[in-house]
């Protein structure tokens, strides 16, 4: 008998329960599979106990890096062979996550980023959706600049329609009412001249995929997902080097 080569991913959810939900689904439905064997072994830690990302950020709790470095631990005993984190706020923290463990973590922020490469890789200005907290951090800025192309966020009430939109995706509300109002933000970025869209909080896809957009959406979740299908199935090759 072959031993299977497939790896084992640890998947960091629960924030929100929804959106890891959404994440796992989607990871279901990318693989291409005849029988229940074919799919990807995925360790869920689904934690919605977590506190609040944006409040941590904001200094109002120190309890955040120290629970998912805890959680990221968790996985690597358990016997994933490398991590992903269901929440793109939550990787302002990712440095305690990486120096807790030893096994690779995937970044949802940097794979989002790269996957501008191969959907538009004419697009020079980029619309950041994400929650106040992760665009206050800067850090999907700083991806983005790295690639060599300029971020563009939304302005004050924007950002404020947007946070309401996101809590309401959280309480359970994923109407139409909801993705009009995603789709109303989009367009706004794409006003202000964005080429591309990054769906970069993992409510946002659960509404709003960017479907038959006026320009390209990057949804980070869908994103994650296909390469955690693509390194779990030895796809593409995961190293040590794995952001």
């Amino acid at each position: 008998m072959t031993e299977s080569m497939d790896k084992t991913a640890g998947v960091m959810g629960g924030m929100g329960p929804d959106a890891t939900v959404d994440f796992m689904a989607k990871v279901i439905a990318l693989t291409d599979s005849g029988r229940d064997q074919d799919h990807v072994h995925m360790i869920v830690d689904h934690d919605p106990t977590v506190p609040n990302r944006q409040a941590a950020i904001r200094g109002e709790n120190s309890d955040v890096a120290d629970r998912l470095a805890a959680m990221a631990r968790r996985l690597q005993d358990a016997g994933a062979d490398f991590l992903v984190m269901v929440c793109n706020t939550a990787h302002v923290f990712v440095d305690a996550i990486r120096e807790a463990t030893s096994i690779p973590f995937i970044s949802i922020i940097d794979e989002s980023v790269r996957e501008i490469e191969i959907l538009c890789p004419s697009a020079q200005k980029v619309g950041l959706m994400a929650t106040d907290g992760c665009i206050d951090t800067g850090i999907y800025q700083q991806a983005v600049a790295a690639s060599g192309r300029q971020a563009l966020v939304p302005d004050g009430d924007e950002m404020t329609r947007l946070m309401d939109l996101i809590h309401a995706v959280k309480a359970g509300d994923k109407s139409a009412k909801i993705t009009q109002g995603m789709e109303s933000v989009a367009n706004r970025l794409v006003e202000k001249g964005a080429d591309v869209l990054i769906a970069g909080c993992t409510e946002i896809p659960i509404v709003f995929e960017g479907r038959n957009f006026p320009v390209p959406v990057v949804a980070s979740t869908n994103v994650l997902a296909q390469r955690t299908v693509e390194l779990a199935k030895g796809v593409r090759p995961l190293t040590s080097q794995e952001s």
